[in-house]
């Protein structure tokens, strides 16, 4: 549940800055990805969709995508995700904690998008 909401807050807050924040749109201005963040369980997730500027989502975690990243499971997604912490993040890939599912650069743009509405 917990995860579920952070990932909710998410979409909002990116839906508001494509809108509002300059540098967050010129960034997702010219870019189509489907970006998907869940669980291995597949219990949880929220598909992230950038379309030329325009950022809609979608709850669940079946969806087709460019790139995912995988969490084990719930709390360590909501924990690594709140503590917006590279150290965290690092600690997390090395416990195997996360994985990557489709092109590494992917996930790469979209932890640079995080970065500016942070």
């Amino acid at each position: 549940m917990r995860l579920w909401l952070l990932l909710f807050i998410l979409s909002v807050k990116l839906r508001i800055d494509a809108k509002r924040n300059q540098a967050f749109k010129n960034y997702i201005g010219t870019t189509r990805l489907r970006f998907l963040i869940k669980t291995a369980d597949g219990k949880w997730g929220r598909l992230f969709i950038f379309d030329n500027g325009f950022v809609t989502t979608r709850s669940g975690a079946n969806h087709e995508c460019d790139a995912a990243l995988v969490w084990s499971d719930p709390a360590s997604a909501f924990r690594v995700m709140l503590a917006q912490s590279e150290k965290a993040a690092f600690k997390a890939v090395a416990e195997g904690k996360i994985k990557v599912e489709g092109m590494a650069y992917y996930v790469q743009w979209f932890n640079d998008a995080m970065k500016l509405i942070m």
